[in-house]
């Protein structure tokens, strides 16, 4: 062979290559069954009462979105093509100027962001994040109390953080070398709204970003941000829209998101490249919009309630037990079931109940919260507390939690 065909070649005429054989006929493939490979690999499978968690796998896909990835396993396709329709129909799905599917809310939070550098500067993508310090803008703005543990997602674009706390420390923050602002939507802290932190930044002309990966439901979040005024607005797929655990969305600017799939994967100069989302998973996450989008808020919490109090039905008889639900304000704003009792009476500890469910058969995870001062997305728990999440629970297992629950705190009475 005289020469070879680059990455670069083969996307720009979108060619038409095919394989010349095929593995397996129609036939076969159709009536292949899947083998259970955690039972082949020994992986403990475990019942979910914890919540959408991305140490614990995050949600699981309804069954219509599961049948879509599927589906869309079964044939290649052209992935520019794919990126560029499903980003359309989600647009016009989430009331929004443009949309992509992206390698979870963290790739969302780095390729927004090499996005605005690029906007801001006017420069070539492979500015980020390599030259990025050679830039004269590369300075992202965010309130002291929205720093948090994702926010390296950001300075893997080479960003420069500036930290304010209070409204006049904002209006003064920006410079020449201002290039976003960001917002963490599920912080508990902070002086400066939402509204406020878009109307000042859009008064100096600079895109403002707003992280919500958790913050669905209520379903309209999907839209209200970015009708807000925010020009980038990240959701996780895996959590409460039950997509794929390794697809997000990143909704907002058109001009934005067009510099954001720039960077992106299958493009080799950016940053995105090693963020690649296949065609599997796009299809996954569209499929999970359709499925959220046909839910309603009222019947979502409604079922959730029903299942705490089948949980706490399981548990008359424990003395001293007191149960409560709430519902933290913003992220994972679903019920949890929240337990207490009268230790004296009932030896053993939350943190131990937790371990004890854990090591036992079939495993169930309660919410990290459990047994701790500092309670997990804002939900108020102690050392004195146990706190079932109950919203990823699959049909029949809010009985189980229920009664495992009655056997380990009967049996310290």
């Amino acid at each position: 062979m005289s020469g070879s065909t680059t990455r670069r070649e083969l996307l720009g005429r979108a060619g038409t290559l095919v394989g010349a054989v095929s593995l397996s006929s129609p036939a076969q493939a159709a009536s292949a069954e899947a083998e259970d490979y955690y039972d082949k690999l020994g992986v403990t499978k475990i019942i979910n009462a914890a919540g959408t968690y991305t140490i614990l796998t995050a949600s699981l896909m309804p069954p219509q979105v599961q049948a879509a990835v599927a589906q869309a396993a079964k044939h290649p396709v052209r992935l520019l093509e794919l990126q560029k329709k499903s980003g359309e129909y989600l647009s016009q799905r989430l009331r929004c100027e443009a949309a992509m599917v992206t390698a979870g809310a963290s790739s969302a939070l780095t390729l927004g962001t090499a996005a605005c550098i690029d906007v801001m500067n006017q420069s070539p993508i492979q500015s980020v994040p390599a030259k990025v310090g050679e830039l004269r803008k590369n300075e992202v703005i965010l309130q002291k109390a929205h720093r948090y543990s994702y926010d390296h997602a950001l300075e893997n674009c080479g960003a420069r953080f500036v930290e304010v706390e209070s409204l006049d420390d904002y209006q003064k923050a920006f410079t020449e070398r201002t290039v976003m602002a960001h917002f963490f939507n599920a912080a508990e802290g902070g002086q400066i709204g939402r509204e406020d932190w878009v109307r000042v930044a859009h008064l100096h002309g600079v895109p403002c970003f707003n992280d919500a990966a958790a913050d669905v439901p209520p379903i309209s979040n999907l839209w209200n941000y970015t009708q807000m005024g925010f020009d980038l607005v990240t959701f996780s797929g895996g959590k409460g829209i039950r997509g794929p655990q390794n697809a997000g969305l990143l909704l907002g600017r058109k001009d934005l998101i067009a510099a954001a799939a720039a960077t992106n994967n299958p493009f080799d100069e950016g940053v995105g490249r090693g963020m690649k989302v296949a065609k599997e998973q796009i299809v996954g996450m569209i499929a999970a919009v359709d499925w959220f989008l046909s839910q309603s808020d009222e019947k979502m919490e409604a079922e959730f309630r029903a299942r705490a109090d089948r949980i706490c039905a399981e548990l008359k008889g424990i003395p001293t037990l007191q149960s409560k639900i709430v519902i933290p304000p913003v992220a994972n704003h679903v019920p949890h079931l929240l337990l207490q009792y009268d230790q004296q009476r009932v030896k053993i500890a939350p943190l131990e109940v937790a371990k004890q469910l854990r090591h036992g058969n079939p495993s169930i995870e309660l919410n990290p919260s459990t047994g701790r001062r500092e309670g997990s997305a804002g939900l108020p728990s102690d050392e004195n507390t146990i706190v079932v999440g109950v919203w990823m629970l699959e049909p029949g297992e809010d009985v189980i939690v229920g009664q495992r629950l009655h056997e380990v705190l009967s049996a310290a009475v």
